[in-house]
């Protein structure tokens, strides 16, 4: 059976649980923005004033969000259907932390923030499952956060990826010098060097010039996990110890 407009807002996280009862009401009460964007179009430019939740109900987009400060941009291609940063709705900084491009033909609705406070905000199915969104952000945030630059050379290369991506499925592209990624993540350019290679020789990543992609971060975080588990200490400390030599 052929999937709805309707039933797809159904499947978006902050509408999930609401019966169709409620959701026939907030429809009456809401203006929808239904908008179709072609492939290679912007949605969202990043530093624009978010005042609106947009969720993609069908097609797939790339998000790229530069650093100006550290030199580096990361993209990451995302599928629907997905929200793109309520968090960023709220609070001190209220724009968006990323450009958001067509990868294929989509379609998105919009609903501004005066009826998110209005009329939504009115349903406790609503309120939590916003708060579940940002509660799960905040906590992934902290974790990521607390072992930003501790462990091994290939930990804190996929720590510094886990910080800046927000979900861990897609292809990321990283647009970075080596010597500027060694010294964000407190590393030498050898080791990094060494490790990046590894790395492709795994088919984990592809390495170009300034430009490294991950196809799978899954697949990343796996092997550095079966790595550190079946490397002991004394062995990381002198293939350390030889790299810097």
């Amino acid at each position: 059976m052929e999937i709805t407009m309707y039933d797809k807002l159904l499947q978006l996280p902050l509408f999930q649980g609401l019966c169709k009862t409620d959701f026939t009401n907030i429809l009456e009460k809401v203006k929808l923005h239904f908008q179709k964007y072609t492939p290679g179009s912007y949605l969202i430019k990043q530093n624009e004033p978010c005042n609106h939740l947009v969720f993609i109900l069908s097609g797939q987009i790339q998000s790229e969000s530069t650093d100006e400060v550290h030199g580096y941009t990361i993209q990451e291609e995302m599928e629907s259907p997905t929200i793109i940063e309520p968090y960023s709705l709220f609070g001190m900084m209220t724009t968006y932390t990323a450009s958001y491009q067509a990868l294929t033909e989509v379609h998105t609705v919009m609903i501004d923030k005066k009826y998110v406070l209005t009329q939504l905000n009115n349903y406790t199915i609503f309120q939590l499952n916003l708060l579940n969104i940002l509660s799960n952000r905040a906590q992934m945030a902290y974790q990521k956060l607390w072992n930003s630059h501790i462990g091994s050379t290939i930990d804190k290369i996929t720590n510094f990826l886990q910080l800046r991506c927000t979900s861990p499925t897609g292809q990321k592209t990283l647009f970075i010098k080596m010597e500027d990624l060694a010294e964000l993540i407190d590393d030498t350019r050898i080791n990094v060097s060494k490790v990046l290679n590894e790395l492709q020789q795994q088919e984990l990543i592809e390495l170009s010039r300034k430009k490294i992609i991950i196809p799978d971060l899954n697949r990343l975080v796996a092997y550095k996990e079966r790595k550190l588990s079946d490397d002991s200490p004394e062995e990381e400390t002198a293939e350390t110890e030889n790299s810097l030599q």
